[in-house]
């Protein structure tokens, strides 16, 4: 079944390549989605794909890349809606 994660991350995991790690490991399970630096020093992601591929993304985002310490996750679910083409970063 897809579907759609929104997920934002707190904690020390800005300049630690947080969105780079997010990126390779969205792409290598085929998501789509985005992911953002937010002016707070938090970083928001939107992911698509298979349930259970988002269930193994946002694993990976608890733990994020070496350097990073990860403190607090939201995480919203919505239907799936296809509109992305790849994953990517948003400026």
């Amino acid at each position: 079944m897809k579907a759609s994660a929104h997920v934002v991350v707190s904690g020390s995991v800005q300049g630690v390549g947080f969105r780079s790690f997010i990126i390779r490991n969205a792409r290598s399970l085929g998501l789509t989605g985005w992911v953002s630096n937010l002016e707070d020093g938090r970083v928001e992601a939107v992911f698509e794909g298979e349930k259970y591929l988002l269930d193994r993304i946002i694993n990976a985002c608890k733990k994020g890349p070496s350097g990073a310490k990860v403190s607090w996750m939201e995480i919203s679910w919505y239907k799936y809606t296809g509109e992305f083409k790849g994953f990517e970063v948003k400026y």
